[in-house]
């Protein structure tokens, strides 16, 4: 398929890596020429340099003959433009789009996006999908990662193994013998930060990160078997008041439980729409590395820290002086994937990489209608896909121990008839099951083609 993807920055990057990775025909398109310069190096693509909404550039980069633009360019304005030029003047299918103003996403003016207004197919906002990141972190306060997959029946959690878990140097076959009833399998680990998926005789040792996927009603049970302890967060302290710190205080208030919320926001105007737009939140302005700021915040009673502001050193440096003052739990948003080593160090619960959910959230919509979700894990190092078996895939009526799924791959869970088991060698896929794989990012395309699904629409 012919790709056409307006923005050399992280994501655009990211993006490129994948769909060129999988033999698709992709063309970069960015006004900084070294951007461009350093995708052509990197990877299998071609390049353009200019402003992708001129349609002269977009005609050099192929959009004649194009199956799919994706605009994730910085400004919102260039990326429904360029939309806009695609769908007009070139008759691109398939047209999606990076927004981050809240205005150009308010559900009340959805209609702008309709084919005969601005053509755009999937308007994907990252302050959303980072905010629904911080949520998720917050309801799993003991996992680093976590991500919701079968219809919300199961759960993809991130766990470091710390020298207290009951069950290292255990063989991972032993844990099936132990706790027979438990509906959760460990798909990956990371070790030496190199990152693989464990064979049954793999043993867990502390210092490993764990990726585990389980049933959602036993993940309170998973979390307390592998050393963690669930509890709940009723006072939460949030350090920026952005688009995204924001929609996380509208959330919170929304929820039945009580959450009491209180944000640090150091520039006066964004502080006070924050406060005109919050009822139960209270809003202090000043600098989130303010330890007087912090106390005042009651830092040490809180149950956990957010650090959401735009600038990468602030949040780790605020998540420290945080942890410092007695807060128990900081939640930390990093743009730069260079930066994460750094977690263990400073002592940082969790983190969220706006990077990794967007191009997640981008690479859920440009597979196959039968792919229902597709989550990157790490530095784009697997991916955790789920999709719907169709009659003609070649895994369809086989047990999975029969499969000839790649040594990088493995089945975390499968959704039958809407409940959800955990798979065994036994387990026979059925036409019609749900199923959630964790890949290397290297096996993906054979897995997709396990599954009959491809990046196509036509």
């Amino acid at each position: 398929m012919k790709v056409i993807i307006c923005g050399a920055g992280q994501v655009g990057w990211q993006i490129a890596r994948h769909l060129s990775g999988e033999n698709n025909d992709v063309t970069v398109v960015d006004n900084n020429p070294e951007l461009v310069r350093r995708a052509t190096d990197t990877l299998d693509v071609q390049g353009i340099a200019g402003f992708a909404s001129h349609p002269d550039i977009l005609d050099r980069a192929g959009a004649r003959d194009a199956d799919m633009v994706i605009a994730a360019t910085h400004s919102d304005e260039v990326n429904m433009v360029t939309c806009q030029v695609a769908h007009s003047v070139f008759a691109v299918q398939r047209k999606i789009a990076r927004v981050r103003a809240q205005s150009y996403l308010d559900a009340v003016y959805s209609d702008l996006y309709r084919r005969d207004h601005l053509p755009i197919d999937v308007v994907i906002s990252p302050e959303k999908e980072v905010a629904d990141a911080a949520l998720q972190r917050l309801a799993a306060p003991a996992a680093f990662d976590t991500e919701s997959f079968l219809e919300g029946r199961a759960q993809l959690l991130g766990i470091t193994i710390d020298d207290e878990c009951p069950v290292i140097n255990t063989p991972l076959r032993q844990l099936t013998d132990l706790f027979s009833t438990l509906r959760a399998i460990v798909v990956g680990i990371r070790r030496d930060n190199a990152l693989f998926v464990p064979a049954s005789g793999d043993q867990i040792f502390p210092g490993d990160e764990c990726y585990i996927f389980c049933d959602t009603e036993d993940m309170t049970r998973t979390l307390e078997i592998f050393g963690k302890t669930q509890s709940k967060q009723e006072r939460v302290v949030i350090i920026g008041g952005g688009n995204v710190g924001l929609a996380v205080a509208l959330a919170l208030e929304t929820r039945t439980e009580r959450v009491r919320v209180k944000m640090i926001e150091k520039e006066r105007i964004c502080a006070e729409l924050a406060a005109d737009a919050l009822d139960r939140t209270i809003v202090l302005n000043g600098d989130g590395l303010n330890s007087e700021l912090l106390e005042e915040a009651n830092i040490a009673t809180a149950d956990a820290v957010l650090a959401v502001t735009d600038d990468d050193k602030t949040n780790l440096l605020a998540s420290v002086r945080a942890k410092e003052m007695g807060c128990p739990m900081a939640i930390t948003l990093i743009n730069d994937p260079t930066l994460v080593p750094l977690m263990g160090p400073l002592d940082i619960d969790a983190y969220i990489n706006p990077r990794a959910t967007t191009v997640s959230s981008i690479l859920r919509h440009i597979r196959h209608g039968r792919v229902r979700g597709v989550y990157s894990i790490g530095d784009a190092e697997a991916e955790v896909i789920e999709a719907q078996v169709l009659g003609t895939s070649p895994i369809a009526g086989q047990r999975i121990k029969d499969v000839s799924f790649p040594e990088g791959t493995l089945v975390g869970g499968v959704m039958k008839q809407g409940k959800v088991i955990k798979p065994t060698g036994e387990t026979r896929i059925e036409e019609g099951d749900v199923i959630a794989i964790f890949a290397m990012t290297d096996d993906v395309p054979e897995v997709e083609r396990l599954l009959q699904v491809s990046i196509d629409f036509f």
